[in-house]
């Protein structure tokens, strides 16, 4: 799987989210890369107020619009693409 994390830098919560990831990568094949929003102008328009998000396979799965994504939520959404 490819995993996208949009973030920027001194961001604690992308800080976390990223650490989370790393972890997982642990348990599930998993390629990582880390985007700085802040390096393209239409990303930071898109995404400066709902960052960390997370995209899996090309497809957005976690906004952070209410809450940032937790460890349990990532573990099921990773579990549930390597089970089909």
């Amino acid at each position: 799987m490819d995993i996208v994390l949009y973030g920027r830098n001194r961001c604690h919560l992308c800080d976390e989210v990223e650490l989370l990831i790393r972890t997982l990568a642990k348990e599930f094949p998993l390629r990582l890369q880390v985007v700085d929003i802040e390096s393209d102008p239409v990303l930071h328009e898109e995404m400066m107020l709902v960052i960390p998000v997370v995209a899996i396979d090309g497809e957005i799965v976690f906004r952070s619009v209410t809450h940032v994504v937790t460890f349990q939520e990532l573990h099921q959404e990773l579990t549930r693409r390597t089970s089909k």
